[in-house]
């Protein structure tokens, strides 16, 4: 049962709340129910968090609302704590590159920055 944060930007800007943000109301709160069930689920189903094969340690988050698919995609900072960078609407059945490209880089970010403070 990792603890979720979101990866806040060194300007402070934070993605993931961003994207909350422009979805509408009962869409949000599904997502807010998905992200509740990945804090407090001992085994979360697949069909909710799964790691992402052929990546550099990324995790998707996903969430589905009437017929539209959403994706947030993460990493794992410690065994205990989900990072999650990125958002965005699924339209096809592939992750966009852009999107892993996107997640990659935030984590590198992230990674650079926890190991700076230490």
């Amino acid at each position: 049962m990792p603890e979720v944060r979101f990866f806040r930007a060194a300007s402070g800007r934070c993605p993931v709340e961003e994207f909350l943000d422009s979805l509408p109301g009962k869409y949000a709160q599904k997502v807010v129910w998905v992200l509740r069930l990945v804090e407090e689920v001992e085994s979360v189903p697949a069909q909710y968090l799964k790691k992402l094969g052929g990546t550099e340690g990324l995790w998707e988050i996903r969430i589905q609302h009437g017929g539209d698919t959403a994706r947030i995609l993460g990493f794992l900072a410690h065994a205990d704590v989900l990072v999650l960078t990125n958002g965005f609407k699924k339209k096809t059945e592939k992750i966009p590159r852009r999107e892993l490209a996107i997640a990659a880089t935030r984590r590198q970010e992230y990674l650079k920055r926890r190991t700076s403070h230490e």
